[in-house]
């Protein structure tokens, strides 16, 4: 989900609990907080030769002891337009990350509004052949190539 459009989402549902669940069906704690939001840029060569690049918007969680103060969606727009100059775009592709014991990125793949507030749908991130094509095998990882 594009930046613009969890912005646009944000904005439209002020005031809203926000609620974020993992690609088990488990739910990150309620009393989240986002302690960062920046341009995570990757620039590699993938096993074929190609020169590629991406960039995305991550949003990092953390769950805290503290109850009482919960994000809501105001408050998320709010801390994602301050990042706006060294995001440069809101056209990036939006992550996550989250981990109590490991730290795990997440494509934020959805939001939903529901009658509780906003749930955050998140997918886990796969690796992949990007040359499979050059690999001459589906497989990658069992070709010459890598």
């Amino acid at each position: 989900m594009k930046l613009k459009e969890v912005i646009k989402v944000l904005e439209a549902h002020s005031n809203q609990a926000l609620f974020m669940m993992l690609p088990s069906g488990e739910f990150v704690p309620e009393n989240f907080h986002v302690t960062e939001v920046g341009k995570v840029q990757k620039n590699f060569i993938d096993c074929g030769g190609t020169h590629r690049e991406v960039n995305t918007c991550l949003l990092q969680t953390w769950a805290t002891y503290d109850l009482d103060h919960r994000l809501q969606s105001t408050k998320l727009a709010k801390i994602i337009k301050m990042a706006s100059k060294v995001l440069g775009s809101d056209d990036f592709e939006t992550e996550v990350e989250y981990g109590e014991e490991v730290a795990a990125q997440y494509k934020l793949i959805d939001i939903e509004i529901t009658p509780k507030g906003l749930l955050f749908v998140l997918q886990g991130k796969k690796t992949d052949c990007l040359a499979p094509d050059k690999c001459g095998i589906n497989n990658c990882c069992n070709s010459k190539c890598c």
